[in-house]
């Protein structure tokens, strides 16, 4: 790790020859292309016009001088292939540049990497149990401090930065708590009390299609690709954005000396899936409000950004322009939360959430199940919690299906009129 930082800030030879962020596309001076459009506009510039960009499956390139001078030469420094979902993705991400590897959480490792020993990360107490688990790791084995705060109180944020302070990590909304947290505020006090402190967010629960949280202050935006991106659950991805190209050069040293790099077919797989983001979050979108009304008119708790309810309705509203497709309820009991998850049938009982078809699960069962139940009880994390990843089957038969499940295991609620 100490090589690799020593050298972050030199650009491997390479990434110069690397083509730029192509320019936002602008159908008129007065007027952007919608975003369904811009997910589906890019100029590959493919030698043979190839309507679809190819998958340049080689580890090497032919060089034209025995000191090399082509634009690639190897594809763990750069391939034609990820080059162009790259720039297509800073388009989107309203980014300068953006940088692909092989998952969500190689993305956030390749922005820890930039952290030093005695270095500190101020962070959210409800966090997706992998970041939580390599956060743990950098303070157990390279010195990093680690302050786990409600993000969602500002004078919190006002009272904890210091000098010390290099990271602020941010999730918003969190996951699976979905608290809302407020990047504009917490990127100006955070710059205006440490000019290097970087505010990162993982955008995951949104996309690029429903939240930019570079517009709203933030140095690095980066997501799990393998979500909503991709949307079909057949890869493993992470994406990193910014605006800054020196920030972008540091992390694309990093990427190059670890060999974390996207390879070229998922890269491939990856901008095929972005083509359909717009009309898939549409009608996952759709579904999770009616199922997050449906379930909330059951007298039960239901966590989703997309209800009047929602504690900080207002705020998400403020910087999204969606709810997002991810929703968690409370029983009130772990062992109904148990039979309802099992009793589905049309939702599947798996980790992850993004894909076309629904999810249902425990996180205190999975994906969170990493943190210590005394760590989840300090946090206020509901051992019943029950999330749901709503996908794009039909709102009817899901809430059917939910219906069966819930009668199955106990509860017999019926709609508040």
């Amino acid at each position: 790790m100490a090589e690799i930082l020593e050298s972050e800030t030199q650009p491997a030879p390479t990434q110069a020859l690397l083509s730029k962020s192509p320019i936002q596309s602008d159908p008129s001076p007065a007027r952007r292309y919608a975003f369904a459009t811009e997910v589906l506009f890019s100029d590959n510039q493919d030698q043979y016009g190839a309507s679809s960009m190819p998958i340049y499956q080689s580890a090497t390139f032919k060089q034209n001088l025995a000191s090399g001078s082509s634009e690639y030469d190897y594809s763990r420094s750069g391939n034609p292939t990820r080059t162009h979902l790259e720039n297509h993705l800073a388009k989107l991400m309203k980014a300068t540049r953006t940088l692909s590897v092989s998952s969500g959480m190689g993305a956030l490792d390749v922005i820890t990497r930039m952290l030093h020993p005695g270095d500190e990360v101020i962070t959210g107490d409800d966090l997706y149990g992998g970041t939580n688990r390599l956060l743990t790791f950098m303070a157990a084995n390279h010195g990093i401090i680690i302050r786990h705060i409600d993000t969602t109180d500002i004078n919190q944020i006002q009272e904890i930065i210091s000098e010390k302070t290099a990271m602020v990590l941010l999730e918003t909304p969190t996951n699976p708590l979905i608290k809302v947290v407020d990047i504009s505020s917490i990127a100006k006090i955070t710059h205006n009390q440490n000019t290097n402190a970087l505010v990162v967010v993982d955008n995951t629960m949104l996309s690029p299609m429903l939240m930019n949280p570079l517009e709203l202050g933030a140095d690095i935006s980066y997501e799990s690709a393998t979500k909503f991106l991709s949307g079909h659950h057949d890869l493993m991805a992470g994406v990193i954005a910014v605006k800054d190209g020196v920030l972008g050069d540091r992390m694309y040293s990093i990427i190059n000396s670890i060999g974390c790099g996207l390879p070229p077919n998922d890269a491939f797989l990856l901008l095929r899936g972005i083509k359909t983001l717009a009309i898939r979050l549409d009608r996952q979108q759709s579904n999770a409000q009616k199922i997050a009304e449906f379930l909330e008119s059951l007298g039960l708790r239901v966590r989703y950004p997309g209800l009047k309810s929602h504690p900080q309705y207002n705020l998400h509203w403020s910087m999204a322009r969606g709810a997002g497709a991810v929703l968690s309820f409370e029983t009130g009991n772990v062992e109904v939360s148990k039979r309802i998850v099992e009793a589905a049938k049309l939702w599947s009982i798996s980790v992850s959430f993004g894909c076309v078809n629904s999810l249902i699960s425990m996180p205190c069962q999975m994906s969170h199940a990493s943190i210590s139940p005394e760590v989840r009880a300090l946090r206020s994390m509901p051992e019943d919690i029950i999330r749901l990843c709503v996908g794009i089957e039909d709102a009817v038969d899901l809430i059917d299906d939910l219906c069966h499940a819930l009668k199955k295991a106990g509860l017999t609620k019926q709609p508040e009129t």
